[in-house]
Order: C-alpha cells, then sequence, then structure tokens
C-alpha cells in the first residue's frame, strides 16, 4: 500500500524544490551533531513550527530507521495504531515501512494493532518525514497513532513494547515524539504551561509530565506519545534532556494573544 500524503500543499509545500529551500531556510547544516534516543518534535504547519523542527533534526545523528509517535487529530478505534507494510509517499520521496520492526513491537502487546484507516489523514506523523528526509535519503519507519484515551499504564506498555524491539532489532533507531504545546492561549500562559511540562521531560519524569498536563490542563496534544517515548528512552538507558528551541506561532505571526507552542527537545 502507498500513502499518499495528506497535508502536502497545506500544511508544507507540495513541490519538491519549494519544499526543499523551505527546509534548507530552517536548518542548521554546520551545526555538530549528537547522538541521540528520542527527541520530541512539534507538528504544525511548517511556517510555524518548522524553524524548531528545523534546529531539532539539525541537532541530532540521524540513523536509518525511526519509530514515530503521534497523536491521533481525528479519532481512531484501536489504542495504538501502526502501519506495518508499505510506502508513504512525501513530495520528497517514498519512504518503507519497516515492516520487521513493526512485527517486533507488535509482538510485545496487543494493544498494538494494524489499523491503515488510523493514518490516512492524520499529519501528526507525516510532518516529521521532510525534515528528515532532508538530510537521509534512505530511511525506513514505523508510524504509530494513539488514542487520547489511553491511560499511563498503557502508555508504559507500549514503551515497553518499542524498547524491547529496538533492544531485539539490533540496529541504531531513533524514537519521535510528535507533539505541539499549549493551544490557543496567551503568549505569557503558552510560556509559563508549556516549561512546567518541558521541565518534566528534562528531568527524565514521564509520570510527572503525564500528571502535570492532566493537573495544570495543558494542551499538549501529543502528552501521551512524548510520555511513552519519554518511558522508553529511560528502559533504553537515557541519562538526559536537553531543549534545542521553543517558540510560539506568535513569534512568526506578531498575534501574542492567541498562540500554540512548539519545543524540540533531544533525549539522550
Amino acid at each position: 500500500m502507498k500513502r499518499k500524503p495528506a497535508v502536502a500543499g497545506y500544511f508544507y509545500p507540495g513541490q519538491e524544490d519549494v519544499l526543499s529551500e523551505m527546509i534548507r531556510g530552517m536548518t542548521e547544516l554546520e551545526k555538530k551533531r549528537k547522538k541521540a534516543i528520542s527527541v520530541v518534535s512539534p507538528h504544525a504547519g511548517f511556517v510555524y513550527s518548522g524553524p524548531v523542527a528545523g534546529a531539532l533534526f539539525s541537532a541530532v545523528i540521524l540513523p536509518d530507521t525511526y519509530v514515530i509517535l503521534g497523536p491521533s487529530h481525528r479519532g481512531m478505534s484501536s489504542r495504538f495504531a501502526v502501519m506495518k507494510e508499505g510506502i508513504w509517499e512525501t513530495p520528497l520521496g517514498d519512504v518503507p515501512l519497516d515492516s520487521e520492526l513493526a512485527s517486533l513491537i507488535m509482538s510485545h502487546s496487543s494493544l498494538i494493532v494494524e489499523d491503515e484507516r488510523a493514518h490516512s489523514e492524520e499529519h501528526s506523523l507525516e510532518v516529521q518525514l521532510p525534515f528528515i528526509q532532508y538530510f537521509k535519503k534512505e530511511i525506513s519507519i514505523v508510524p504509530i497513532c494513539l488514542s487520547y484515551d489511553v491511560s499511563y499504564e498503557e502508555l508504559e506498555e507500549l514503551a515497553e513494547a518499542v524498547s524491547r524491539s529496538i533492544l531485539d532489532f539490533k540496529k541504531e533507531v531513533l524514537v519521535v515524539a510528535s507533539t505541539d504545546m499549549s493551544h490557543y492561549v496567551s503568549q505569557k500562559t503558552a510560556e509559563r504551561k508549556d516549561f512546567l511540562a518541558i521541565d518534566k521531560v528534562l528531568k527524565l519524569d514521564p509520570r510527572g509530565l503525564y500528571d502535570t498536563v492532566l493537573r495544570e490542563d495543558i494542551s499538549m496534544c501529543g502528552f501521551q506519545p512524548t510520555t511513552s517515548a519519554l518511558i522508553a528512552s529511560k528502559e533504553l538507558g537515557a541519562k538526559k534532556a536537553k531543549l534545542i528551541k521553543y517558540q510560539t506561532s506568535g513569534d512568526i505571526s506578531g498575534d501574542y494573544s492567541q498562540v500554540v507552542g512548539y519545543a524540540g527537545l533531544v533525549i539522550s
């Protein structure tokens, strides 16, 4: 199966040359890269969140294989939905799905099911690919959509499945957690709330992140993928996290009354 891009021409340019030129202006080619276990990356329109994603993917060594965890914005019937076989198309080329790693992950949890429909219109995973492809053409991915209804215990189960599978896979894999931060609040509110959540990531505290987002009513749409990625990273030996870049839509539009926050973090 070939999955056509759902948001090309909307979230980002649909023409290869225009998209490449846009990403080029958002990346740092000379930046020294460091090895990472996982990253946290935004998923809005590239005009707004692209500078954060560009700085993030300029900062890490990019392997051949990626597990991308993202929230479902359109609802889904499964808890965790994976696409196991096929190709994802973007304006920068085709990306094959890594069936071997997907099968390993599915073997560790009955909550992770094959569900192509959950991915057909979802943008949170798709928008990560052009930034990775810009730097590295030959890659494969395992895309996993998460339901908004999953519990912390279910996130632990997903994380264990991912971490155990990466260890069994015996190849370098980068876990990408896709999330935007606060939505449609003032700049002051976004910064205050977002850094409560960011602080928990920097402290490698997944339970604290999960609880803080719920307690403080932070509209961080991908806090569950981020929580699970953080748990998996710790199981894979993570010792530290670093904030690469934070900004809001207001920093681009000049409207600070209703902003969306974006953060790029590296966990290593």
